[in-house]
């Protein structure tokens, strides 16, 4: 009886222990370092010693205490889960359909059907065949887009061409910020993972009125070639971290990332975040997909200001002129100068008209009071014009954002700087300036993140930090009578300043606002009224400060780019001096790959006159 008493709980033990040993292969020992279950569960390797840590911070996400830093523990625990009876909701299968797709298909585990009801209903209302990566264009007025950003669409099978994609769901990955926080506080957090970031779905119908129609960003949609297999893998496991915390990181853990996991684990061995080294920029992102062959077609979506912007420029100059005073209440829509007008050249002129007023009542919110008698006026004109149809839409652009140079860039250059010649070396992570090839990026942009200038001064070999650059932001968007959009300029990092008798590395926060006008299809003018605030002790007082203006004219083409123009500021603490400047810089763009630069600025500055030039070669990669 005591041997019995021994050894019953061991046999128990065995019984309940035995599924488990039966059903795992003695061929798979090393499972858990799987490429495809470290990615289902989104291990990552630690950046010292031999283990791994998921990406994933909700503890809801694991099923073993020790899942976020043990793959081989969380594993496991899925295992024995998943094959314990029950059924609901609550059952392992239920919350984990992915991970249970993949280890009966791995290890030919044999399991009883169970009702989910959750995670049937929500797939059956996604109603996913096809899956379309969706890329929303940058937009610099919000630091969450700066970069532009991405979402998958999930669409419904395709019965017909009336097939209406605008009601299909979207999968999307975000910051989960509060509402009150302002948009200071958002770029901090989000470069330091201060938000949690959450998987959400939403009809793709809200995404095009928040980008397209408030944010006024083109839309670029890029068909997956998917099987319905890895389709129903990534919605698998979309359920699973659906509303699931994940810290959200401007710079790699965004938007971009989450979805090329998704990918990954529909489509083993894309490794598409193998690409991922310091940063994931969406357009980036886009690239790696393209370039993998995941994509069998590309549809261009432009935003309702493309649009508007499309059909006022291609009325002729007058016809523009009387556009805007008919928007702006000068001209009456039944009028002399209208009527008088030919058919097809009045309807032109009426549905241009239409679209701006609809377009600036929904983005600037004109008032109703004004739109809406103003609009029913265009509409009864234009009805009573017969056999003209509504103007065309904006063509396609010729280079897509993912086919632009790519975002990281080595600069090797030798110049001078008062007779002190000199070597630099530059890197840039990410993202684009003024002058860098200007296909695939919005005209007049820059953003730039964490660029490194170093110095070698060949008198005495002497190596120094030039600049490094935190943040430089710039958009410079053309006005006209239709559009009044705001130039401006901000910036912060560390650069070398001239205190009169030494040149040191101080802190600076610059900034500006102003306008930029086109002076033809590729060239504008700008003026900027700066601020800049310089801190040091080698400063008198400890720090400086200098209103100043920025004067230039930029060109931009495909085969180089021109900047040129003058600066004056006039540092009022510590020094009480003018420092101006003349300067002009050029790249000529070899394919998308490489630029030559050159550059020459003249500078005034302690009653001193000091030139500097500086030639090289961008490298994009």
């Amino acid at each position: 009886m005591g041997n019995m008493l021994r050894i019953g709980p061991a046999l128990i033990w065995l019984a309940v222990s035995l599924p488990t040993e039966a059903d795992m292969p003695g061929g798979h020992p090393n499972l858990h370092l799987d490429p495809a279950w470290l990615t289902l569960v989104h291990y990552q390797p630690d950046s010292f010693g031999g283990g791994y840590t998921s990406q994933a911070d909700d503890p809801a996400f694991f099923l073993s205490d020790e899942g976020k830093h043990a793959p081989k523990a969380e594993l496991e625990a899925t295992l024995d889960a998943i094959q314990q009876p029950g059924a609901g909701d609550d059952h392992a299968r239920c919350q984990f359909p992915a991970r249970t797709t993949w280890l009966q298909k791995k290890l030919g585990l044999s399991l009883p059907d169970i009702d989910c009801p959750g995670y049937q209903q929500w797939s059956e209302t996604l109603n996913t065949e096809t899956v379309t990566l969706v890329f929303a264009a940058s937009y610099l007025n919000s630091p969450s887009s700066m970069f532009g950003h991405t979402f998958l669409r999930l669409d419904p099978p395709q019965e017909d061409s009336e097939t209406n994609l605008l009601l299909a769901n979207t999968i999307s990955y975000a910051a989960d910020a509060a509402a009150h926080d302002s948009e200071i506080s958002f770029a901090y957090k989000g470069i330091f993972g201060g938000y949690p970031g959450i998987t959400t779905i939403q009809p793709y119908y809200e995404k095009i009125r928040l980008y397209s129609d408030i944010e006024h960003r083109d839309l670029w949609e890029y068909k997956l070639n998917l099987t319905q297999e890895e389709v129903d893998m990534m919605v698998a496991h979309a359920w699973e971290i659906r509303d699931r915390n994940f810290d959200y990181y401007f710079f790699d853990e965004n938007c971009a990332y989450r979805l090329l996991a998704l990918i990954d684990i529909a489509r083993p061995g894309t490794n598409l975040l193998g690409e991922v080294s310091t940063h994931a920029i969406p357009s980036d992102t886009v690239r790696w997909v393209v370039d993998k062959n995941l994509v069998s077609e590309v549809y261009y979506r432009p935003s309702a200001a493309t649009s508007v912007a499309y059909s006022l420029t291609t009325l002729p100059e007058g016809h523009q002129t009387l556009a805007a005073a008919l928007a702006n209440g000068y001209v009456a829509a039944d009028g002399n100068e209208i009527s008088s007008l030919p058919p097809e050249q009045r309807a032109h002129v009426l549905d241009a008209t239409y679209d701006y007023v609809r377009y600036k009542s929904e983005a600037d919110g004109w008032p109703r009071e004004v739109a809406a008698p103003l609009s029913h006026d265009l509409l009864r004109e234009r009805s009573r014009i017969n056999n003209v149809p509504p103007p065309n839409k904006p063509p396609e652009p010729r280079v897509r954002d993912d086919q632009g140079h790519d975002t990281f860039r080595l600069s090797l250059g030798a110049g001078q700087q008062a007779h002190r010649e000199f070597t630099q070396l530059t890197l840039r992570p990410a993202y684009h300036d003024l002058l860098d090839p200007p296909a695939g990026y919005r005209t007049g942009a820059q953003l730039q993140f964490l660029r490194l200038d170093a110095r070698l001064y060949t008198d005495n070999n002497e190596i120094q930090l030039e600049q490094l650059t935190g943040v430089e932001i710039r958009s410079l968007s053309p006005r006209n009578a239709f559009f009044s959009p705001l130039s401006w300029q901000v910036g912060f990092g560390g650069r070398r300043t001239d205190t009169g008798s030494a040149r040191v590395l101080a802190p600076y926060l610059e900034g500006g606002a102003g306008g930029s006008w086109r002076l033809g299809h590729q060239t504008q003018a700008f003026a900027i009224a700066t601020a800049d605030l310089e801190i040091d002790d080698d400063l008198r007082r400890g720090y400086d400060a200098a209103p100043g203006a920025d004067i230039g004219l930029l060109h931009q083409n495909n085969q180089f780019s021109i900047l040129a123009g003058a600066k004056t500021k006039a540092w009022i603490v510590s020094s009480q001096h003018r420092q101006d400047q003349l300067y002009a810089k050029a790249n000529w763009h070899i394919g998308r790959e490489f630029s030559l630069f050159a550059e020459f600025t003249r500078e005034d500055h302690y009653d001193r006159y000091q030139s500097t030039w500086h030639t090289g070669l961008h490298a994009y990669f």
